[in-house]
């Protein structure tokens, strides 16, 4: 139960702010707040059983002000339990505005009193170790091995950039951060002088003093308010918890944007391997502790695992080969698919075969012993920075840490999906996705294999819902055809927690949804473009701006090739310019009273924020059903259709339901915000599931099925 002197507390609060701003009132902001406090107000005090999950979810319509709401509900509270409250934001640019921008409004006009630092991983800080590694040694090969997908940074691009990071941090210009760096940094570039936890070796590293990771991560130890992102909060509960954040059951989660929530625990808990990059890497890494075996000399607890390691690489890759011939049989039945350049072979039901399985238990066995051997001599080399009388400079064995640590943390990947393969994968319930992958770049051939859960329920339930001291979930889109099933299915959230829907103030009267008649549907798909081609030039006004999306690359590129000259001319096309620079390009465009028009995928469908003027019209060309090709919404609908239930209907439908609010959210961003959303999809009026789809959707104004004009 709530004191009264904290309701008394967390109403002074929100007053305050809306004297302070000279704010209005809102309903849902105060339903909201109401929530969260009641729903926090079951955390036991000492002594106390829990009376309930201290667990709410809540859908706060756009405009709601969900951020004060939350804030002003869970920061007294927090700190009357003596617990830290956790901030958790979709991206590192959303937890920027509310450390530089939200908190510090917040506590200037609210009164109430406390601290906040902001948290992020290791990846997002300097190191300089490397960085001093880098510039001593020019980038030679006693520097980690880089990920299959970056390649190590050209001297003559990275030296200089590096050079400027170590003046800027002499000279007390720069903190570390990524982020603060002036200027765009190129991953490889960035990558040579990062750092993870498995190549990390924290307080006896030599330069300790001087860490942003460490100096950030020390200013969180007496913070009340900690602000990070998803990925971060994942990896600390991945990792057990109070690993960099404080410690799940002294801590209240507030995940905000929380409908991303399930699917970033699945990529936390998902495995990979390419089976011939895989090969090449154990080669180097082989010639690299080759190399070190007489640099390490001095280290004599080192030497026997160091000579057996180069010999126990050469095995795991001859085993890699014979994977890789397994695997090459099981292509022989799989057609091509000319929608992609990759072939694509999905195990159903996640069942490994049996040709498969025995080749896996050996490579899991034998990095197995690769994990073993590098995690003991990453231990040893920590216990060598310790003692001064090692006998080897200090740089050398932290140079050397750094390797291993590389090392370790690619063969753990790797193990991980491994042991994955060496199992049938019958009777997992439910069960897991893995598909492998052909892949083809500019001819060079090599497959991959993958591992990944289709629900994140049973991850969340062991590391968040039962041990967090309380949590709090909120979005514009938690909801899928008005019901939160969707969420509780995916993310395992306690059915006995507290769920809300709080309407968003808007005026959705100033709004019209509309539906062109149209003599065609997207299940043909030719027909479909014909029909884009030809109206969009009508719907789309010479002096608007508008922001069409696509679910498809293709038939986004083909619409943008057929319309009229007049037309293109005005489009800024997903891929011909960042994300930022087209939004950019747009507004300048639109500030100079002239019209733009954005034609864009999945990801200006969400957290795209165009008010007013510049989106006046959001044409959204089909009701955004998931991939057909995905491997893990084809193992999820294939788990379901197996217990006689309708994939179709249980995810299908409301997975596009979803999706298209938050397509439809892109247009209006203020109270004074008004225009069209126009659907170029005729199966919401004519197919069954469109009527749910439909309901589901924000109250606009309708006009369904009529000739579209082109007036206002």
């Amino acid at each position: 139960m709530l004191s009264e002197e904290l309701k008394g507390e967390i109403r002074r609060a929100y007053n305050a702010i809306i004297e302070g701003k000279s704010l209005r009132p809102r309903w849902g902001q105060r339903q909201m707040i109401a929530e969260v406090a009641n729903s926090l107000a079951r955390i036991p005090g000492p002594g106390q059983a829990a009376s309930g999950p201290a667990v709410c979810v809540v859908e706060a319509g756009t405009g709601t002000g969900k951020t004060i709401a939350y804030a002003v509900a869970a920061i007294p509270i927090a700190r009357a339990l003596n617990k830290r409250l956790v901030v958790a934001t979709a991206t590192v640019a959303l937890q920027e505005q509310f450390v530089n921008k939200d908190l510090p409004d917040i506590r200037r006009h609210s009164g109430l009193d406390f601290s906040f630092a902001l948290a992020k991983g290791r990846r997002r800080y300097v190191c300089l170790s490397k960085l001093d590694r880098q510039l001593g040694h020019g980038g030679d090969s006693l520097l980690p091995l880089y990920p299959d997908d970056l390649g190590a940074p050209a001297g003559a691009d990275a030296m200089p950039v590096y050079n400027a990071m170590i003046d800027a941090l002499g000279r007390g210009q720069w903190d570390g951060d990524r982020d603060s760096w002036p200027a765009a940094i190129a991953e490889e570039t960035w990558y040579g002088v990062t750092t993870d936890h498995s190549q990390c070796s924290g307080r006896r590293c030599p330069n300790i003093g001087q860490c942003s990771f460490f100096q950030a991560r020390d200013a969180l130890q007496n913070a009340d308010i900690i602000v990070t992102n998803h990925d971060l909060t994942l990896s600390d509960l991945a990792l057990g918890g109070g690993a960099i954040l404080s410690a799940p059951e002294d801590s209240i989660y507030v995940f905000d944007e929380g409908h991303h929530l399930p699917d970033k625990a699945l990529a936390h808990f998902a495995s990979f391997c390419r089976l011939h990059t895989t090969v090449q890497w154990l080669g180097e890494s082989g010639k690299l502790l080759a190399q070190a075996a007489p640099a390490l000399a001095p280290l004599d607890a080192l030497q026997r695992t160091l000579q057996r390691l180069p010999a126990a690489m050469e095995e795991a890759a001859a085993s890699l080969q014979v994977a890789e011939q397994a695997v090459a049989a099981l292509f022989e039945e799989v057609p091509a698919d000319d929608r992609r350049e990759d072939r694509q072979l999905r195990l159903e039901h996640g069942l490994v075969p049996p040709a498969l399985q025995p080749v896996a238990a050996t490579l899991a066995a034998q990095f197995q012993q690769l994990v073993q051997d590098l995690a003991r001599m990453e231990a040893q080399l920590e216990e060598a920075l310790e003692d001064d009388f090692a006998g080897l400079d200090k740089a050398a064995i932290e140079t050397w840490h750094i390797n291993l640590g590389g090392l370790l943390a690619r063969a753990e990947g790797t193990l991980a999906l491994w042991r994955e393969y060496a199992v049938s994968g019958e009777g997992e319930v439910p069960p897991k996705a893995r598909w492998i992958t052909l892949l083809n770049s500019n001819g060079q051939f090599g497959f991959e294999l993958r591992c990944s859960p289709i629900l994140a329920a049973d991850i969340l339930q062991e590391c968040l819902w039962s041990r967090a001291a309380g949590v709090v979930v909120t979005s514009a889109t938690m909801t899928a055809l008005n019901s939160f099933e969707r969420f509780i299915l995916h993310s395992g959230c306690p059915r006995e927690a507290s769920f809300k829907i709080v309407a968003s103030p808007f005026d959705y009267a100033n709004a019209v949804f509309q539906v062109p008649a149209m003599d065609c549907d997207p299940g043909d798909a030719q027909a479909h473009t014909r029909a884009l081609i030809e109206q969009l030039p009508r719907l789309l006004l010479p002096s608007e701006g508008s922001l069409v999306l696509f679910s498809s690359r293709r038939q986004m590129v083909d619409v943008f090739e057929g319309v009229t000259p007049d037309l293109r001319e005005r489009i800024l096309l997903q891929g011909d310019y960042s994300k930022q620079e087209i939004l950019r390009r747009h507004r300048e465009t639109i500030d100079a009273g002239r019209g733009s028009v954005i034609f864009g995928l999945a990801s200006f469908a969400e957290g795209v924020d165009l008010p007013g003027d510049y989106c006046r019209h959001v044409v959204i060309a089909k009701i955004p059903f998931a991939v057909p090709d995905s491997p893990l919404e084809a193992a999820l609908a294939e788990w379901v259709e197996a217990q006689g239930r309708n994939a179709f209907m249980e995810i299908s439908v409301p997975d596009a339901a979803l999706r298209l609010v938050q397509a439809s959210g892109r247009l209006l961003r203020t109270e004074r915000d008004g225009g069209k959303v126009t659907l170029m999809d005729r199966r919401i009026l004519t197919r069954r599931y469109g009527r749910a789809i439909l309901d589901s959707l924000p109250p606009f104004r309708r006009e369904l099925g009529q000739t579209v004009s082109v007036g206002p």
